[in-house]
């Protein structure tokens, strides 16, 4: 059975980090491309972070420099580090699957996982 399972969201405060994860089963990360979405109430979900099956990253232009996403092929877990984690940052993340390239339809979600931040 195909699954992604994230974790790793909680509340921190500003200026804190968390590592969110994506850890799949039924099929092998290397072969996908992982994206990391997020959407907070009443807005709209908006892409956050990817890389492909190649292992090519990109990012938002709002998490540049604060989030770093990475594979682990043992693990067949995507990660999700977050840095400088900001109020703006509050929302429901979820990851997604593509085939191979971050441009191409995503076709299977996570369930999600809630970051707060906040003082």
């Amino acid at each position: 059975q195909l699954q992604l399972v994230e974790s790793g969201g909680g509340s921190v405060q500003p200026g804190g980090s968390l590592r969110l994860s994506c850890a799949a089963s039924g099929f092998t990360l290397d072969s996908v491309a992982i994206g990391w979405f997020r959407q907070a109430p009443g807005k709209e979900r908006k892409g956050v972070s990817c890389i492909s099956s190649s292992g090519g990253t990109s990012y938002a232009d709002s998490v540049k420099g604060r989030f770093t996403i990475s594979r682990d092929s043992a693990e067949n877990t995507v990660y999700l580090q977050m840095n400088n984690l900001q109020p703006e940052d509050t929302a429901a993340y979820y990851c997604a699957a593509a085939e191979f390239s971050c441009s191409n339809e995503y076709y299977y979600w996570g369930q999600g996982t809630q970051v707060t931040v906040s003082s």
